[in-house]
């Protein structure tokens, strides 16, 4: 566990409601780049959906991957910014990735796969093998 801040008797409420309770891990929680994006995984009639929620990110900053039928999507992204004046530099950089990977069923199609990334969201489209769909009921005569 992180060691937590320990207010003194003169400023208790200041640094309270300026630092938290627990400086060190949120500050860590925040500055390492370490957030997974949330997913959805959607199966329908024809074929399976992996939505990635991923605002900030553009469509080259993925990469997917499919290896003995796992689907890996993957992310990285560097961002440097440098402010410079007469009196002063300030130097900024944040670092951002993230790794997920699925294992695809027996029902899709792994040659079929197809990705779309679009306002934040990449989604990835496996095909059903045809006889994996799913057919309307029919009605079996009795001889």
């Amino acid at each position: 566990m992180l060691p937590s801040v320990k207010t003194r008797s003169f400023l208790p409420g200041f640094v309270d409601e300026f630092f938290g309770n627990d400086l060190l891990s949120n500050f860590f929680d925040t500055q390492t780049g370490v957030n997974l994006p949330s997913v959805n995984v959607i199966e329908g009639a024809d074929d399976f959906k992996i939505e990635v929620a991923a605002p900030g990110l553009e469509k080259k900053d993925f990469k997917i991957d499919l290896h003995n039928n796992v689907l890996t999507v993957s992310s990285e992204k560097e961002k440097k910014e440098e402010n410079k004046t007469d009196k002063f530099l300030r130097r900024e950089f944040s670092y951002t990735s993230f790794k997920r990977s699925f294992s695809l069923p027996e029902a899709g199609e792994p040659e079929k796969i197809k990705a779309t990334y679009d306002n934040g969201i990449l989604v990835i489209t496996i095909p059903k093998k045809e006889q994996a769909k799913e057919r309307p009921p029919r009605e079996i005569k009795i001889s």
